[in-house]
């Protein structure tokens, strides 16, 4: 792991930065930045635990006797199950062991689309008779894979009545056979055979089955039942060819789902669960966070839980406890990138997921817990601070192996109060080809698309096509400590510092965020440092973004050193800006709950910095 580092070194000691102006608490609104590092004081045993590297779960395979073992070998050398389950039987017919009860509702509004002869993704509207299930004709890729999961059975399901939905979902899923009529030798031809999507359908058909079996026409329900035999079979070979760790997890759960609901399966669910609870432990740190560093990866992987220990339950069978202990080490992690009204903030190529439909996964999970406040190993910070919330990406971006719509976004934030949104990051690229266009994907993915500091236009870790991510931050310092001021007064100081832009300009980035312990007061410092024993000559321009949340009006101050944000709940902040740099107001956009694009706006701290170094601090409090 040494492309992706979290130091434990602080990036310097004290409680304030020694290379500029400190940021203390309980400085004066009126004249600017108040610089008296004697106000704020580090209590001593006060400094949380420093994280560690990043690390992968460990994972064995459930525990099984000497005889299951031998059947999970042979059914690994390539036996059929059929022979190792009954061998003195002709195989059984095709048929379904159990009925899945459905543990997680879709959107009624995009199943009502679905009878209306639509699919609806991210509130963009696709004609069903206009869509290429053999994929030869590309769909965007949220179109993609919601077509070719069939995630939209769980949708379709929630909009009405079984008998009224069935003859859609039946219309459907024939044209996708009809395109379909056998697995490919290998992933990779077409979308609907990828390992990703093939585990997914998988699962989806056999949790829903009682929606797409139910119908009068035999030969439909034949054909469907076969090409579950066929599909699991396909995924017993190519599992091991998923693009990435989640795209094969999702090939291992439809595996254990096929081997727990259709006959003879005995062998194959012995196969998938050791293979499911590697490919498990693969992809989840120690702290619970997948290696992705991504939200909606994190959802992805406790939904094919969820619904996997849903076909457990039909069957009358416990699942593996490392299943369940998965479950336990997921949840808490993404419930710390939760704002004060429980939607999601937006890292990684994630959006604003509203509350609600993060509050049905995290109820169908079971678990019940807190949030994570210091994810070391996934690489976020969260602060609560009574009715205020800071999130701190202080972490490399993600591995290009792991990532699907990975982001230059080392040392930004956003932070709410009293579930009002006041900084945000644009997010939505991983909802490009809904409303969201597809030509914003990688600039969604840019630094300049995130609260933090840009250098000269360029991004801190480089941002490529298809997803991947190339070179820049490899290295991030992290220090965490709470602190102590005048009159009893606290607050949390979180210091970072990432190398991204040492190669290119000799200068590295550090960030220092304070938060005081009533959640109304943020106070901020990013430093440019020079990465060697002597700072380049020359100057280069830089910009710090903070993208502003939905419905916040921003005006600035007559000085143009300070700027008034008035929010959609009433309350009233100022933000205010000391030293260099000029404070502007730019258009941004952001992606709300359901992935669609909203105006926002920006505020912008620009203008040239010398490659010797240089520091900007700025405060935004609550007033009133």
């Amino acid at each position: 792991m040494s492309d992706a580092v979290l130091s434990t070194r602080p990036a310097h000691g004290g409680a304030v930065s020694g290379d500029g102006p400190a940021i203390p608490l309980g400085a004066s609104d009126e004249g600017g930045l108040v610089n008296d590092a004697q106000s704020v004081q580090a209590s001593p045993g006060e400094v949380v635990e420093p994280g560690r590297a990043l690390a992968l779960a460990d994972f064995a395979p459930p525990s099984v006797g000497a005889g299951e073992r031998l059947l999970r070998l042979a059914y690994r050398l390539g036996i059929p199950g059929s022979a190792l389950a009954s061998p003195f039987r002709k195989p059984a017919k095709p048929r379904l062991l159990a009925t899945v009860t459905n543990p997680l509702p879709g959107s009624k509004m995009a199943g009502t689309a679905l009878r209306a002869g639509h699919f609806l993704v991210h509130g963009a509207k696709s004609p069903i008779a206009q869509i290429d299930f053999a994929g030869a004709a590309r769909l965007s890729p949220p179109l993609e894979r919601v077509v070719h999961s069939f995630a939209w059975l769980t949708d379709l399901e929630a909009s009405a009545p079984r008998e009224t939905v069935a003859p859609v979902a039946e219309r459907i899923i024939g044209a996708w056979l009809n395109a379909n009529p056998k697995p490919p030798a290998r992933p990779g031809k077409g979308p609907g055979w990828t390992v990703g999507n093939a585990g997914q359908r998988e699962l989806n058909w056999l949790v829903h089955a009682p929606l797409i079996l139910s119908g009068p026409d035999k030969v439909l329900r034949a054909r469907i039942l076969t090409t579950l035999g066929d599909t699991a079979r396909w995924l017993d070979k190519n599992v091991g060819r998923g693009e990435d760790l989640l795209e094969q997890v999702s090939g291992w759960c439809g595996i254990v789902a096929a081997g727990l609901l259709l006959p003879e399966g005995k062998p194959r669910r012995l196969f998938g669960e050791a293979g499911l609870i590697r490919a498990l432990g693969e992809l989840v740190g120690d702290d619970g966070g997948v290696l992705s560093r991504g939200p909606l990866q994190q959802i992805e992987a406790i939904s094919l839980l969820v619904r996997l220990r849903a076909c457990y339950q039909a069957v009358r069978r416990d699942p593996p406890q490392a299943l369940e202990t998965m479950l336990g080490l997921l949840v808490p992690p993404l419930l710390a990138l939760t704002h004060g009204d429980g939607s999601l903030g937006s890292w990684q190529g994630g959006w604003a997921v509203d509350a609600g439909d993060l509050g049905l996964l995290i109820e169908a999970s079971g678990v019940r817990t807190r949030p994570l406040r210091d994810v070391r190993q996934w690489g976020y910070q969260r602060v609560v601070a009574q009715k205020g919330v800071l999130q701190f990406d202080a972490a490399p971006p993600p591995l290009a192996k792991h990532t699907r719509s990975g982001c230059a976004s080392t040392l930004a934030f956003e932070f709410s109060h009293a579930g009002q949104r006041l900084v945000v990051n644009c997010g939505g690229a991983g909802c490009a080809g809904g409303l969201m266009p597809v030509r914003l994907e990688r600039d969604l993915r840019a630094t300049a698309a995130h609260s933090t500091l840009v250098l000269d236009d360029t991004n801190s870790t480089a941002i490529l096509i298809n997803g991947k991510i190339g070179n820049g931050v490899s290295e991030v310092e992290v220090d965490r400590r709470t602190l102590s001021g005048d009159k009893g007064s606290g607050a949390t100081r979180l210091e970072a510092s990432h190398n991204g832009y040492a190669g290119r300009y000799g200068l590295t980035h550090r960030r220092i965020l304070i938060l005081r312990d009533d959640g109304t007061e943020l106070r901020g410092e990013d430093l440019l440092v020079p990465a060697g024993r002597k700072g380049k000559n020359g100057k280069v321009g830089f910009a710090i973004r903070f993208h502003l949340g939905p419905g916040v009006e921003v005006r600035l101050s007559e000085d143009g050193q300070g700027a008034g944000l008035a929010l959609p709940d009433g309350s009233y902040w100022q933000f205010r800006v000391g030293g260099e740099g000029q404070l502007a107001i730019e258009e941004s956009i952001w992606a709300e709950g359901q992935g669609r694009p909203q105006p926002i706006q920006q505020l912008v701290i620009s203008g040239l910095v010398s490659r010797g170094g240089g520091n900007f601090a700025w405060l935004l409090k609550k007033m009133g």
